[in-house]
Parts: C-alpha cells; sequence; structure tokens
C-alpha cells in the first residue's frame, strides 16, 4: 500500500478548489503540509488564494501547527503535476458520477504507486467510482463536512475492490490531519450524517410546502431545541436520558409506540427484539462507562457553556 505512513506524511495534493477542496486546502495548510492543488477553472488559484486568506483568522483561533503557512501552497498547472511527488490526494470535484470516474481514474494513472487517493464525494459510492481506475485498490471516500477546516467529521469508507489496508490508512491519516473519523464498515448511499441531515432536510420542506411551519419556526426549532443537545451527545445518547434511570431500555418501552404515530412522513423500522437489543446495546457501548447521572451531568454543563458561547445566556439575563 502506502510507501509511507500516516504520521509520514508531508505533502498532500488536493484536486478540486472550490468551497469542500479549497477548505480541505485551508485545513492542510494549518497543519503544516506543503499542499499542491490543482483545478481548471480558469480563475481557480486567486480563488483559493481568497478562501484560504477568509479561512487563516479561524483557524489560527482552532491553533496553527508548527511550521503552518500559506505560503506552503503550489497551485500547479495540471493534474499530473499536481499528484507527481505527493504522499495523499483529496478529490473534490463536483458531484457528477462520470465525472469523479474519469477523475479518479486519471489520478490513479498519475500519482505515485500505492499513495491512498480520497474522494470527498458527498453521496457516491467508491464502488460505483472506481470501475475504471487501474488499481481501485487504493480509492477510498474520505467524506469532510463544510467547511473541512472547521468541522471535524470526516466519513471514511472503501468500495468493493478498496483494499482494507488503504481504508485503515485513510483513517489513521485523518486523525493524524487532526480530524475525528468514522470508519463506516459497509457503503451506504449518503453515508452517516448525510443520510440524517436528510432526512431533516425533507421532513422540513414538507412542512414549509404544506404550511406546516415556517423556515424561522423550523431553524429555531433546532437552534434553540434538540440541536443544543446534539452538540454535546447525538440523538442516540440524548434520546437514551429520556428514559431516566432505565436509559434506553426504559425510553424504548416508554416511548416506543409513537414510532406509529404521524410525527413524520418517513416510514419507521419495526421495532423488534433484534433492533431493540441493538439500540440498547449500542447505547452502553456509547456511554463508555459512564452512567446515567454522569451523562445527564455532561449534557447540562455542555448545553451551558454552547448557550453562553453563542451569546444567549447573557441575551436572556440567565447568566447574572
Amino acid at each position: 500500500m502506502s510507501p509511507v505512513t500516516p504520521e509520514e506524511v508531508r505533502r498532500v495534493a488536493c484536486v478540486g478548489a472550490g468551497v469542500i477542496g479549497g477548505g480541505w486546502v485551508a485545513h492542510f495548510l494549518a497543519r503544516g503540509y506543503d499542499v499542491t492543488a490543482w483545478d481548471p477553472a480558469p480563475d481557480a488559484e486567486p480563488r483559493l488564494r481568497r478562501l484560504v486568506d477568509a479561512a487563516w483568522p479561524a483557524l489560527t483561533r482552532l491553533g496553527l501547527a508548527e511550521g503552518a503557512s500559506r505560503d506552503r501552497l503550489t497551485v500547479a498547472p495540471s493534474l499530473e503535476l499536481a499528484v507527481e511527488d505527493i504522499e495523499f490526494v483529496q478529490e473534490s470535484a463536483p458531484e457528477k458520477l462520470d465525472l469523479k470516474r474519469d477523475l479518479l481514474a486519471r489520478l490513479d494513472a498519475a500519482a505515485p504507486p500505492g499513495v491512498v487517493i480520497a474522494s470527498s464525494t458527498s453521496g457516491y459510492p467508491m464502488t460505483d467510482m472506481q470501475t475504471t481506475a487501474a488499481d481501485p485498490s487504493r480509492l477510498v471516500v474520505g467524506h469532510p463536512f463544510n467547511p473541512p477546516y472547521l468541522i471535524p467529521l470526516v466519513e471514511v469508507v472503501g468500495g468493493e475492490r478498496t483494499d482494507a489496508a488503504a481504508v485503515a490508512w485513510a483513517s489513521r491519516f485523518y486523525e493524524v490531519a487532526g480530524k475525528s473519523v468514522i470508519t463506516m464498515e459497509r457503503e451506504v448511499p449518503g453515508f452517516i450524517a448525510n443520510r440524517l441531515q436528510e432526512a431533516l432536510w425533507r421532513e422540513a420542506l414538507h412542512m414549509v410546502a404544506n404550511g406546516e411551519a415556517t423556515v424561522r419556526d423550523i431553524d429555531a426549532s433546532i437552534t434553540e431545541g434538540p440541536g443544543l443537545r446534539w452538540a454535546v451527545m447525538g440523538p442516540m445518547l440524548t434520546f437514551a436520558l429520556a428514559g431516566g434511570e432505565g436509559g434506553m431500555a426504559h425510553m424504548l418501552d416508554h416511548f416506543g409506540p409513537s414510532l406509529k404515530a404521524p410525527w413524520t412522513r418517513l416510514d419507521a423500522p419495526e421495532l423488534d427484539r433484534a433492533l431493540y437489543d441493538a439500540v440498547v446495546a449500542g447505547c452502553d457501548d456509547a456511554a463508555d462507562g459512564r452512567t446515567i447521572a454522569d451523562l445527564v451531568a455532561e449534557r447540562d454543563q455542555g448545553v451551558i457553556a454552547v448557550l453562553r458561547a453563542t451569546g444567549r445566556l447573557g441575551r436572556k439575563g440567565e447568566d447574572r
């Protein structure tokens, strides 16, 4: 597989320099890497440098790695020159399947042997994108969230022809590069977070279309409600706390029947014993030894911190 370990990487290439690709460039520069970028747009370089400049104050506040500098960015005149002497490739082209297939095949042909090539695709499975590459074993999905220089999460998953070693290498590299990584066990269109976002988005559109809620109401329902809790712990552990001392098991016993209520236009899965046990066991695993009381305290402290950080406590006089 890769000729270097994730810890040894010093030179990365970012192919595609739009909002996502440019965000990756800014992130890698802030982490102290040498970055070579390429984008076919005629105004790609000035646009990319403006994006990096705009991101740099936030990255400075987050903390720059030793040696981090915007001067370590090179914009190459061709795809081939961009990847000729690098140790990792992040592809961030537009979401068009034929374009992705062609670009990944070109990257595979041009990049040094064994170098892992990751796609920022937000929905396509790698199995569908790696069909024309000569060496599909090194192609993985490394799905970020906008802006990549600010949001930590990256979802990593391979395709049917991806080597498991490439997936493991990519996951470790992103961790070394300062990311929070989910290594998925299997391909799912849209991956994990986008499917959850999309479910919420579609229900919101239904509510606006049917005159059930305004855009302002929908946004406030998240920012002033569950979004505050989700910033501290995800929906599963959040619901587990709704069960009190009985945790997720009690929550499912108490609220499980509401899955059949018309609270959303999505069909709910059957809450059979296998799903019940998987959710309860998953929450126990995610709690990682913390008691319900521990989790409640963690949630409360976190929500207060979010409210204070966003100025809402002072605005409402609650911190006086």
